[in-house]
């Protein structure tokens, strides 16, 4: 009886993650399996309204990869991502500091302000930006303006690659910067009292308390929201989008998002968006490798 209770008790989790697997198989899977299929494909315009597709094999990453400007976009993209992952990573990381060191209510009033910063739809927020940074009626072209010696006179944010991705590392930044704050100060919650105390009266400073200590201990906690961040301003689209939108439509400031978009949208050529989207999927595993490598180590050393 006591055997036949413990193989119920060890069936149990298996049964009730099942369903959550066959859910996600279902949604994830079949895109994923149909963007394999039609990455090997001449899949354009003509199969949109029924022409059967050629199966082309590896035409589509054989082109790809001697595509320069792909490489182009890829070089570009990863740029950004690390750029923008390091910079919220320091930020949020600093802010869940403040927020275990001020009283109750400066710390509330800071975290209903992330709160709103994070729910805020992204289409909602991109308007304000974009209006913000407006070149003829911009608030902060007014303001630097209205600085002696500064002439930001109708000065157009978005008409070169290096300020509009710029202003779009800065939005990337202000979106992410709230889940970052929060997991790191749910971290932080757990680091002992105790222990920090007694560091401190060792003699140890509040950086030396916060390198070897705190960081040690949040560890687990800043990796994976730095391979959450590195993966999602990997695939950034939409403030990319809506920034082109208000400026330039050049190639020059394509990420992979939008790079992929126009390739299924503007040139109808689905077999080799359906290629970049493949590529983008091996950038992803490759960074997330590290993550769960260390996590099969660790699993291994206990």
């Amino acid at each position: 009886m006591a055997t036949a209770s413990a193989r119920r008790g060890i069936r149990t989790p298996h049964v009730l993650v099942f369903p959550a697997i066959v859910i996600l198989l279902l949604g994830m899977g079949y895109p994923v399996v149909w963007q394999v299929i039609t990455s090997f494909q001449e899949y354009g315009l003509a199969q949109q309204f029924g022409k059967p597709p050629t199966w082309v094999g590896l035409e589509n990453f054989i082109t790809l990869a001697t595509d320069p400007v792909l490489w182009a976009v890829v070089a570009r993209s990863l740029a950004f991502c690390l750029v923008t992952a390091a910079v919220t990573l320091a930020i949020g990381t600093l802010l869940a500091l403040l927020m275990m060191r001020v009283t109750k209510a400066p710390r509330l009033i800071l975290q209903i302000a992330l709160l709103l910063a994070w729910s805020m739809p992204v289409v909602a927020a991109m308007t304000v930006w974009i209006w913000l940074f407006d070149r003829r009626r911009g608030v902060v072209n007014f303001l630097l303006d209205m600085v002696p010696g500064v002439d930001m006179n109708r000065f157009d944010w978005l008409s070169t690659p290096v300020t509009f991705f710029a202003l779009a590392s800065a939005i990337v930044v202000w979106m992410s910067v709230p889940f970052v704050s929060f997991s790191v100060y749910a971290g932080l919650t757990q680091v002992s009292d105790e222990v920090l105390e007694a560091a401190q009266l060792d003699g140890a400073s509040g950086v030396k308390r916060f390198r070897f200590i705190i960081l040690p201990l949040i560890k687990p906690v800043i990796a994976i929201v730095l391979l959450l961040q590195l993966i999602w301003d990997l695939r950034v689209f939409t403030q990319i989008k809506l920034l082109q939108d208000a400026g330039s439509k050049s190639g020059d400031y394509d990420l992979l998002g939008t790079y992929i978009f126009k390739l299924g949208t503007s040139a109808q050529n689905f077999g080799m968006a359906s290629a970049v989207s493949i590529l983008v999927l091996a950038i992803t595993i490759a960074l997330s490798w590290f993550y769960i490598r260390s996590l099969l180590k660790e699993d291994e050393a206990s």
